[in-house]
């Protein structure tokens, strides 16, 4: 142990400078037997014996878990959200800040009248690690000082990189470029600081997958059935979900000669062939995706259910933890297990795709309920129905603390081609007799 460590305890030697090196074996060997990962041990010691002077950090340098820190940067792109903290409705500003060593996400908790290319120094910000890398966070009690506009590189230089396919973009890409294909795209109305705003919303593909996208701003031509080349959009997460967002700050350009790109209109709208379980778990969520196998369990909670009909949420004997009691919506769902042999993957079915798999409708789950008097023999009929049916099911993956779940969009029995279910099993298991 001691020679795993020795190096580390040179270079907080090195670092803390006036620090006796025996003082810091004693300190780091107190974190490590408190089982404190050895980076955060490092962290916490260099937080303990660092002068004041040092919380100035750069982006590239942030870690989860930084506290009071001063950092300079220009705003990239920075959006107002209303979001619920313990119950209360509360305006944040998120957005995305970069100081040419590299750019990361931030929270601002309060209106600082900041907007997008201003250039500024937080004091007292701290950071938590959120979707897979540390965001910064400032409000009220962190101080904003504006900075001349030279101290910074332009959000533009900030923003290039270099071109990623959809399906290798992960939660901790902050921002991004790439050549697609627009496949669906809508506009909405929303409210923002009393004004009424047009949002484009949409999806985007290309061979390795698809993305939802966003434009606070308007396109400008590009339409269905278009490719276009998009630099420096953000990256934003939802239940582990990364979607694209276009701003003031992206450039777009329309792709008039598209023959030498390797996907199409059509290629991309095929339905896509079945991936292992294994891959869907090894992602922090995955959108469009397909897979098949065996419920092998249904879950509790599965049947007829109540919903709130302000909220939609499940509600318990009527009443709805945001609302009260409530006149309640009766709704059906399906919540399964299902298992295809390299991983298991929680299936969520709403009404319409719970009745076409369980064969019966809510209304005859209904009559059922109440000739025995009781919603559990609908949950009992399901598992004897359901447990052990072959099923493909095509939606979105995320991940919470519970595991991986698919909401499924659509879910058909597939063409239960056993030979070849048979052939793949083997070549599983020579793969893993090969290593």
């Amino acid at each position: 142990m001691e020679e795993k460590i020795a190096p580390h305890i040179d270079e907080l030697t090195m670092a803390l400078g006036n620090i006796s090196r025996e003082e810091i074996s004693r300190e780091l060997d107190k974190l490590l037997k408190y089982r404190v990962p050895l980076d955060e041990a490092k962290r916490m010691i260099k937080s303990k014996y660092l002068p004041v002077s040092s919380n100035i950090v750069s982006v590239k340098d942030l870690s989860p878990g930084l506290n009071g820190i001063e950092i300079s940067g220009r705003i990239i792109d920075i959006v107002e959200k209303t979001v619920s903290i313990q119950g209360e409705q509360k305006t944040i500003f998120s957005g995305t800040l970069g100081d040419g060593t590299g750019i990361c996400s931030f929270t601002c908790w309060d209106d600082m009248s900041l907007k997008s290319g201003d250039a500024i120094r937080i004091k007292n910000a701290y950071t938590r690690l959120w979707n897979n890398r540390p965001e910064l966070y400032f409000g009220k009690r962190s101080t904003i000082i504006y900075l001349q506009d030279d101290e910074l590189p332009e959000s533009e230089e900030m923003s290039h990189s270099n071109l990623k396919k959809l399906g290798d973009i992960v939660p901790a890409d902050v921002l991004v470029s790439s050549v697609v294909l627009i496949v669906e795209m809508y506009h909405r109305e929303i409210m923002l600081k009393g004004e009424e705003v047009t949002v484009v919303e949409g999806v985007l593909a290309d061979e390795t997958g698809k993305l939802p996208f966003t434009s606070w701003t308007p396109l400008g031509g590009p339409d269905i059935g278009d490719y276009i080349r998009f630099e420096g959009a953000s990256v934003r997460i939802f239940r582990g979900l990364p979607s694209i967002n276009f701003t003031e700050t992206t450039s777009i350009e329309k792709i008039s000669d598209a023959a030498g790109l390797p996907f199409t209109m059509e290629s991309v709208n095929k339905a896509s062939s079945s991936i292992p379980i294994e891959k869907l778990l090894e992602k922090e969520g995955m959108f469009d995706v397909t897979v098949s196998g065996n419920i092998i369990s249904v879950r509790s909670g599965s049947g007829l259910i109540e919903r709130c009909p302000q909220c939609n949420r499940v509600t318990q004997k009527s009443s709805c933890r945001s609302h009260g009691e409530v006149e309640c919506i009766t709704d059906m769902r399906i919540k399964a297990i299902l298992d295809d042999g390299t991983g298991a993957v929680h299936l969520m079915l709403n009404r319409e795709l719970s009745e076409t798999v369980y064969g019966k409708s809510m209304h005859d789950a209904e009559k059922m309920a109440q000739s025995s008097l009781s919603n559990e023999a609908v949950f009992e009929d399901m598992k004897k129905v359901l447990t052990g049916k072959y099923l493909a099911a095509r939606g979105n993956s995320s991940r919470n603390e519970f595991g991986v779940s698919l909401v499924a969009r659509s879910v058909w029995v597939p063409e239960n081609n056993v030979e070849k279910r048979i052939e793949e099993l083997l070549e599983r298991m020579d793969a893993g007799c090969d290593k």
